[in-house]
């Protein structure tokens, strides 16, 4: 087994590119079954789902036009260098490492195993917390539209997104059965990008001039400065890329390169117009939301609200997968979705798990802390300083003297990135509980 003693029963599998037999540790769920164009549109519909609706308020009025396009386009270079460097490790030592924490225990061992496990999982949590918010703020928004009476508020609306995030987690067994949900939420994706598009485009042609000074004074705005910082990394987020890419077909790291390249092409352009535009239109002012900001019919308003709420069900269920993988294969939960056992198990064991999931949002539900937070206690670590010292160690005696000097550089410059947003994210946080209260209805 591997060099780090986690031991993990295992199967073979026969790779046709190596002519090797490659070990893969034993999982409820299914294993190289989906085509790279499958895996390049669960990337896409990750950045692509309704987070991107927060990056005009979040990234951009932060840190302004110089600092938000060029942040962002180095953000997009730099996840995709680092995602490329896990894809490659994918087979590493013969043997295919399906879960984020196996990869990072055969190389350093079970303590890191461990922490790896728990980063992961923070990770997660906070994100599918996010998405929560997101998709009861989209709710909010939809009733506003057609009874502003401060009847449902946003704590009800969470309660109703984590309830159905819940049936649609309960009955979807795992990730390569989401199939033709993935085409509807490219559809969802595609209606409120367009929407928050057109709309922003025709208030920004008919805008009197715009303010696009940087918020804040003195202390303030450079914590917000690096809070927004780390909201680049939230954007393309895939400290579960492992989990992914044992979803796809031999030839795995072939495959999933292209994966990535679909992503960090087509897949970002319409983070990039959303994110832009909605700046472009409303300047300093811009909500968290860019739906809040928007002015047009009534009806596609309500559309653009309802497909972000939807859209954002489906992204959930894709990064609550790594959790939903870890528990059906610990309590062998495998055969028919529909059977008795299986069934109860994904109620109870899901349903509880999205419970308290959806609790953490409506008690704090400030999406852009949120961001921020994530992006700097687990975004940073796993997918930038962990990606580059696995690669470093895994690859010492292929690589030449500047290429190490590479990877240590960028191991250290994201540490100390990681260290000062945990700190401006948890001082942003604490700002917001004073201001709002727990609970809020924002």
């Amino acid at each position: 087994m591997g060099r780090g003693d986690i031991e993990l029963e295992t199967n073979k599998v026969y790779d046709q590119d190596v002519v090797a037999d490659v070990e893969f540790p034993t999982t409820a769920h299914q294993i190289s079954s989906d085509s790279w164009f499958q895996v390049g549109f669960i990337l896409t519909t990750g950045i692509n789902s309704a987070y991107v609706l927060g990056y005009p308020g979040t990234v951009m009025v932060p840190l302004g036009w110089t600092g938000g396009v060029v942040g962002l386009l180095l953000a997009t270079i730099v996840s995709l260098y680092a995602n490329g460097l896990i894809a490659h490790l994918h087979e590493y030592g013969g043997q295919r490492h399906i879960r984020y924490r196996d990869l990072a225990g055969y190389i350093y061992g079970k303590k890191t195993y461990s922490l790896t496990w728990a980063l992961q999982y923070i990770n997660l949590f906070m994100i599918n917390t996010g998405y929560i918010i997101l998709a009861g703020s989209a709710l909010k928004a939809t009733y506003v539209l057609f009874r502003d009476d401060g009847l449902l508020k946003l704590p009800y609306c969470i309660v109703i997104a984590g309830l159905v995030c819940a049936m649609f987690a309960i009955c979807i067994p795992h990730l390569s059965a989401l199939g033709i949900w993935l085409g509807l939420s490219t559809i969802f994706s595609l209606v409120y990008i367009i929407i928050s598009f057109l709309l922003s485009l025709k208030d920004g042609l008919h805008s009197p001039p715009r303010d696009y000074n940087l918020p804040g004074d003195g202390l303030s705005k450079v914590f917000t400065i690096i809070g927004a910082s780390a909201n680049l990394v939230f954007a393309f987020n895939t400290g579960m890329l492992p989990e992914i890419q044992a979803t796809i077909r031999q030839p795995v790291v072939k495959n999933m390169m292209k994966a990535l390249y679909f992503q960090f092409t087509v897949g970002v352009l319409p983070l990039y117009l959303v994110a832009f535009t909605g700046y472009w239109a409303y300047g300093s002012s811009t909500s968290v939301y860019l739906l809040n900001s928007v002015n047009g019919p009534v009806w596609v308003k309500a559309l653009a609200n309802i497909t972000a709420f939807l859209q954002s069900v489906i992204a959930l269920h894709i990064f609550a997968s790594p959790m939903y993988e870890f528990l059906d294969t610990k309590y062998g939960i495998t055969g028919s979705a529909l059977n008795a056992k299986n069934m109860s198990f994904r109620i109870l064991v899901r349903g509880g798990y999205l419970a308290f999931n959806t609790f953490v949002s409506a008690f704090l539900p400030f999406l852009g802390d949120f961001m921020s937070l994530t992006g700097a206690i687990s975004t940073f670590p796993l997918t930038f300083i962990l990606a580059n010292h696995m690669y470093l160690k895994a690859k010492k005696d292929k690589l030449t003297s500047s290429q190490k000097l590479w990877h240590w550089f960028n191991i250290g410059f994201f540490s100390i990135m990681s260290f000062v947003a945990t700190i401006a994210a948890i001082r942003l946080i604490a700002v917001d509980s004073k201001t709002y209260h727990v609970f809020a209805d924002l």
